[in-house]
């Protein structure tokens, strides 16, 4: 009997310790990750600027797909910290939003 329960408690506490050793193996995974990139504060005024621009169409029922499309794209680019493709694809994305909503305006043709 006392085999039995010494068996067992060896079995307890190396899966315990095999526990702890698979969370220390994860923390210098992480550690090796490198830094993003910041955003330039340009790219960040414009990727703010289209979000505005497109859920503004959004309300007006005005939305094109290129818009968002293109916002998409400008978020994906800022989380890889790309400023540069945040400012160009931002760009499209507010023109073609503020376009659409000035669309709603024109007179309906038959």
């Amino acid at each position: 009997m006392n085999r039995i329960l010494f068996a067992l408690a060896v079995a307890g506490i190396a899966g315990l310790a095999g526990c702890q050793g698979g969370a220390m193996a994860t923390k210098p995974e992480m550690a090796a990750q490198p830094a993003k990139p910041a955003l330039s504060e340009d790219a960040s005024k414009a990727l703010a600027q289209a979000q505005t621009d497109v859920k503004n169409a959004q309300a007006h029922k005005a939305l094109w797909t290129t818009s968002a499309d293109a916002l998409k794209k400008a978020e994906e680019a800022a989380a890889k910290g790309d400023s540069a493709a945040v400012i160009k694809d931002a760009k499209v994305a507010s023109e073609h939003a503020k376009i659409a909503i000035e669309q709603t305006h024109y007179p309906i043709t038959q």
